[in-house]
């Protein structure tokens, strides 16, 4: 079930490297970090993030903490098409825009989620400002250097297949591609008929000019790298909208592992888990609470104390 969410605030934010689209919800006014999120090449935050955001489990979160929502240059919707030869930021650049975002805000500290090419964008982020970030939560993320063999399937790809398909396989996994065939066909569709689909092409390109390196070692407090699932493991996904439960349940608890909303209602499932737990204990005496939720988790693993950093191979 979706719920609307609160009124939204649209800026258009200056920075180093050109203007950057920004949406909030709710009040800038919080002590509490904001959730800042960055979407995948091939989607804008709106189609990126309004459905996990709108879930009714969701809502809890949503009420409790300030939304802001930033679509990379010209990918928002109803952006101008660039003019030909427009040289496009590369994913570096585009790191070093969000700075300018938090001090328009007076944001001190964000909860970063990232999808894709927005993962490795808020770990550059991160990486460089690490007291601005409390936690980050990465989503289908190719942390690896790219080798030669994958810059030849890119290449082979590139001549053989038009842009609005090299996204789709980017963002799907072929199994998601047979079992949500009405969603591929929706963003099949908002792709190829995009007016703005030159700045998607030169953002996807930007996105494949880049050396992929490990981004994992971000020095911040908490790091949830996605998949949730084992299954979930080969590229291509988007949980956020497949499987925005299971998404939420987990986020939940990492949220409650930083401090914030000790007591938020768990679902069935977690009182499940949380009981499974509990009578595991009693059983075998007393046992060390601190639990790491890793992307072996599904949802229902207890995270870490905020003290501890989280290292995780994703």
């Amino acid at each position: 079930m979706c719920v609307t969410l609160s009124p939204s605030q649209e800026h258009s934010i200056e920075t180093p490297h050109g203007l950057l689209h920004v949406t909030l919800h709710g009040t800038s006014n919080t002590r509490r970090p904001a959730i800042l999120t960055f979407h995948d090449v091939g989607l804008d935050s709106k189609s990126c993030f309004s459905p996990l955001f709108k879930f009714e489990e969701m809502q809890e979160i949503v009420k409790n903490f300030t939304l802001v929502h930033i679509d990379a240059p010209g990918q928002e919707e109803g952006a101008t098409a660039y003019p030909m030869g427009y040289q496009y930021p590369s994913m570096e650049q585009i790191a070093e825009m969000i700075p300018a975002v938090l001090t328009y805000f007076n944001f001190r500290t964000v909860i970063g989620i990232g999808v894709g090419s927005g993962s490795y964008i808020l770990s550059r982020f991160t990486m460089a400002h690490p007291d601005s970030v409390e936690g980050l939560v990465l989503i289908n993320m190719d942390p690896e250097t790219r080798g030669w063999m994958d810059w030849a399937a890119q290449k082979i790809t590139t001549l053989t297949s038009s842009i609005t398909e090299q996204i789709l396989s980017h963002l799907f996994s072929q199994e998601e591609m047979s079992a949500n065939a009405d969603l591929v066909r929706s963003h099949r569709d908002r792709i190829s008929k995009a007016p703005n689909l030159i700045n998607i092409e030169l953002f996807w390109r930007s996105y494949n000019r880049t050396t992929l390196g490990p981004l994992c070692q971000c020095n911040t407090s908490q790091l949830f790298c996605h998949p949730l699932l084992p299954q979930m493991a080969d590229a291509g996904g988007l949980p956020q909208l497949t499987q925005p439960s299971k998404l939420t349940e987990a986020f939940k608890y990492f949220i409650q592992g930083m401090g914030y909303m000790a007591s938020s209602i768990m679902t069935r499932l977690s009182r499940s888990r949380t009981a499974s737990l509990s009578s595991s204990y009693s059983m075998d005496g007393e046992r060390q609470r601190s639990r790491t939720l890793s992307q072996s988790s599904q949802g229902g693993q207890m995270p870490p104390s905020p003290s501890h950093t989280m290292e995780v191979s994703c």
